[in-house]
């Protein structure tokens, strides 16, 4: 049974009330009382539940939302972002890090068959003009909340049958020995397109992250390329940096 939310003021705090109550609400998201894509009570049931002025809940509602914790939706309310962090030094597959976060992974396929290399696949794959490339199109959901767009390319003596791909490309190519071990990858923003935006579910020019990634064997032959389009109220990419001396 979920643990109900509750919220006592500290009344010797030097921070303003709306604060206390989105720190409060902040822990409630973390430790799980409210699930990814949960609508939050609104601002309405919050004050009257807890005693609390509106303006008060409107502001921590705010805080949360600028901190990326909550998603507005128009016409609808505030729901929990299904957050996603992925740490930049581990090569891990969209599904595993999901699993290892306690969401459930799934894709809506858009695409999956063959295609020639265009020029920029071929010199990423290291082919040449002519050769085809299996390319898989789809949407990448955590608890059915699309968290990306995403076009993966791999060669053909790679991926032989793109509907043999199931929830996972990286499950499929460990268990024919072609799972990449190391990987390059890059991370721009751009502002998403009416396409983009429309198989994303954000605003017309909205900010979104764009990774593009290339995936090489042990034997440094290049297996996978990858471009994925992000919604960056979703994604936090985390990087550990030490400094030597």
């Amino acid at each position: 049974m979920k643990q109900p939310f509750t919220f006592k003021p500290d009344e010797r705090a030097a921070s303003p009330l709306y604060m206390q109550l989105a720190q409060k609400l902040a822990q409630a998201i973390r430790d799980n009382i409210y699930s990814a894509d949960e609508a939050l009570p609104s601002e309405r049931v919050l004050s009257e539940s807890l005693g609390l002025s509106r303006v008060t809940a409107r502001k921590a509602i705010d805080r949360l939302v600028e901190q990326g914790l909550i998603v507005r939706r128009r016409g609808s309310g505030n729901y929990i972002a299904p957050k996603l962090e992925q740490p930049l030094s581990r090569l891990t597959s969209f599904s595993e890090e999901l699993d290892q976060r306690g969401f459930k992974p799934s894709s809506r396929w858009l695409t999956r068959g063959f295609s020639i290399a265009a020029p920029d696949e071929q010199l990423s794959l290291g082919l040449t003009t002519g050769e085809r490339v299996a390319r898989l199109e789809r949407l990448r959901l955590a608890d059915k909340v699309v968290m990306a767009y995403e076009v993966s390319v791999l060669p053909e003596s790679v991926l032989a049958d793109p509907e043999a791909v199931d929830a996972s490309l990286y499950a499929y190519l460990s268990r024919n020995g072609r799972a990449p071990v190391r990987a390059l990858q890059h991370i721009r923003a751009i502002n998403a397109e009416a396409k983009l935006a429309d198989l994303l579910g954000v605003p017309l020019g909205q900010a979104v992250l764009f990774i593009t990634r290339v995936g090489y064997l042990e034997s440094g032959q290049a297996v996978e390329l990858t471009h994925s389009y992000c919604r960056s109220d979703y994604y936090d990419f985390v990087a550990e940096m030490r400094r030597e001396g």
